[in-house]
């Protein structure tokens, strides 16, 4: 859409830059709006953000519509991010149901998973039929239910008279999580585990190298998606032998990639099926540990770490791509899976 505009790849990357940096810079102050004010309010804001900016790609198309949709979806990001977690478990907590936290959140990236995958096979009928204003009104429509569905979400701590302040509440947080190794321990690990993942942005990548055609590759990464989901839907299970199926993880990813061959991609998405496992178990480690008072505010923290993570990831394969394969990558880029899993087998908090 951006190309059809007539921008130039130089500027398309700018774009990226904004949207990236929007979300960075207000990832943490973000966390603290949800300490201090309504989470719920935020998470219904949040997809009307996402909707304004599609608006403004849809009907007035241009380079600098584009930089304020990115800004505002960066914006929507952010004040998400670390928010819906923050009410789920303390919803769930007063419900004394915290242990089905992991399962469903678990669940509900599975569920949005598959409804990717659903969306992406649409798409090009869609776009067939009326072109990106098309796409781009059912986009804005999906965001609007979005919200509306948030809107439902109950709040038990509307009910309390907070007295804090923003100030107050970003205070502690940082203080919170000064004042316990174990607490930076787990924010380390949700930060790794999750930013590591990034490098499925090359998994076409690694499915050319196997030598099929072009035409193979989609298959291939929706049979990685499916794993995705799987992992979801099978969160919060097992949870004591998270150090050996976080190990087991990523010894598939090494052998999936190691094999070159399109029916490695079967350990591939096995691999992958267990990071999103993964993923949900370290996250529910770190709301257990965590106060609700600055609860929103430290797991912005941990997605600031994810995104810090998430760069160091993309600038290795960056780098490293000129110096090996995308099967070798994949498998060095395994390895702290294996030893992360090997580390908490020998290890209990």
């Amino acid at each position: 859409m951006f190309a059809d505009h007539g921008l130039s790849p130089g500027q398309i990357s700018t774009l990226f830059v904004i949207w990236s940096l929007t979300s960075f810079l207000l990832e943490i102050p973000s966390g603290a709006w949800a300490d201090a004010f309504s989470r719920r309010r935020l998470l219904v804001l949040s997809p009307l953000l996402t909707a304004a900016g599609f608006g403004l790609w849809t009907f007035l198309p241009g380079y600098w519509s584009f930089v304020a949709g990115f800004v505002l979806w960066g914006v929507a990001t952010a004040i998400g991010s670390g928010t819906s977690e923050a009410l789920v478990y303390e919803e769930l907590a007063r419900l004394d149901a915290a242990d089905a936290y992991p399962r469903i959140t678990g669940r509900a990236e599975a569920v949005g998973t598959t409804a990717m995958m659903i969306a992406s096979g649409i798409a090009a009928p869609a776009m067939a039929w009326g072109g990106y204003e098309a796409v781009g009104v059912a986009s804005m429509a999906t965001l609007v239910v979005a919200a509306l569905v948030a809107r439902t979400l109950p709040e038990t701590r509307e009910e309390r008279d907070e007295d804090d302040g923003y100030l107050d509440v970003l205070t502690a947080g940082f203080r919170e999580v000064r004042g316990s190794r174990t607490l930076g321990r787990r924010l380390l690990l949700v930060s790794t585990v999750t930013g590591l993942s990034a490098f499925d942005e090359y998994l076409p990548l690694l499915a050319q190298g196997t030598g099929v055609g072009d035409e193979w590759v989609p298959p291939l990464m929706v049979l990685v998606s499916a794993g995705f989901a799987a992992g979801g839907f099978l969160a919060g299970r097992g949870l004591r032998w998270t150090g050996p199926i976080t190990c087991a993880g990523g010894l598939l990813l090494i052998a999936g990639a190691a094999v070159r061959s399109p029916w490695g991609f079967v350990f591939v998405a096995a691999a992958f099926g267990v990071i999103q496992w993964a993923i949900t178990a370290a996250d529910t480690r770190l709301q257990h540990g965590l106060s609700d008072r600055s609860r929103a505010t430290v797991t912005s923290m941990s997605g600031l770490g994810t995104e810090v993570m998430a760069v160091l990831t993309f600038a290795f394969y960056g780098f490293g791509s000129a110096l090996a394969p995308s099967w070798v990558l994949f498998a060095v880029l395994a390895v702290p899976y294996t030893l992360i899993g090997a580390f908490q087998g020998r290890r209990a908090e």
